[in-house]
């Protein structure tokens, strides 16, 4: 892969389309046929909204999971990851996916102060719809992990346990990608939100994962973020892509699937078995 950009998913992946494809139609069978709540606004903004899918069968207050998108802080929306609601409601949980602003309309102080947005709002209604807030998740693919990053430390809406799936957590090699020409990346941006360079709260029970087939940088970061938080060993998802990894985040059966349904669950991350 001598050549190719490392940041650019579309070389690294060769069928990318049909990866985008599937999020679109695995999506639409979990609104059709999930129970649901739906563009639930959590802010002011028209981006800050969020969708709640709920468990088939609640005795109870229901774990609450943020799921967080990723496409590079400019592309995506909540619409295209539904489908990660089939892993949190079979565990038992109400997953909350959540839309943001889009680099570079907005700016990414804006988008990390949204993301804690949304997190202060679920744990603020939580109760309303039926979730308990003291058991509050989260999780993001690549984009989306990065953000999570910044729920480690917020006081007002704590995070029982995160899972960080192919993130970026080093802003400054985006700098000299593709990205850089859509998104302007600027030093102070690089300087206040790489994760690596950020003092975050090393306190939440973190779940690092990436996938065997992805290019170097995305194994390098997470290693980094892994001694950065002092958080367990990086579970490696066999034979897994930048994008099928996150399908397999949706997809109980997987072991990306069974990691999420335990955390979703209760089971602390000292329980659980990595793959290195």
């Amino acid at each position: 892969m001598s050549g190719i950009d490392p940041f650019r998913t579309r070389d690294a992946v060769p069928d990318f389309d049909r990866y985008v494809a599937e999020y679109a139609a695995r999506s639409a069978v979990t609104r059709a046929t999930r129970r649901s709540q739906r563009h639930i606004s959590y802010g002011d903004a028209s981006a800050e909204q969020l969708d709640l899918f709920f468990p088939a069968v609640q005795s109870g207050p229901a774990p609450v999971h943020l799921f967080i998108h990723g496409g590079y802080w400019r592309a995506w929306s909540k619409e295209d990851f539904s489908f990660i609601a089939d892993t949190v409601t079979a565990a038992g949980g109400i997953a909350a996916i959540i839309d943001y602003g889009l680099l570079p309309a907005v700016r990414m102080e804006t988008i990390v102060q949204q993301v804690r947005r949304a997190a202060q709002w679920l744990a603020a209604h939580a109760g309303s719809f039926g979730g308990d807030p003291t058991r509050l998740t989260v999780s993001g693919h690549s984009a989306g992990a990065h953000l999570c990053c910044f729920l480690l430390n917020s006081q007002s809406a704590p995070i029982r346990a995160a899972l960080l799936l192919s993130g970026v957590y080093d802003l400054r090699p985006l700098q000299s990608s593709f990205l850089q020409a859509e998104i302007g990346l600027t030093d102070d941006e690089v300087a206040r939100f790489s994760p690596l360079r950020a003092a975050l709260g090393t306190g939440t029970p973190t779940t690092i994962l990436v996938g065997q087939n992805e290019t170097a940088p995305f194994h390098d970061q997470a290693a980094a973020l892994a001694r950065h938080l002092r958080a367990a060993p990086i579970t490696v998802l066999n034979a897994a892509n930048h994008m099928s990894a996150v399908l397999d985040l949706g997809t109980p059966t997987t072991e990306a699937g069974r990691i999420l349904t335990r955390m979703i669950a209760g089971a602390g991350v000292s329980d659980l078995k990595f793959e290195v």
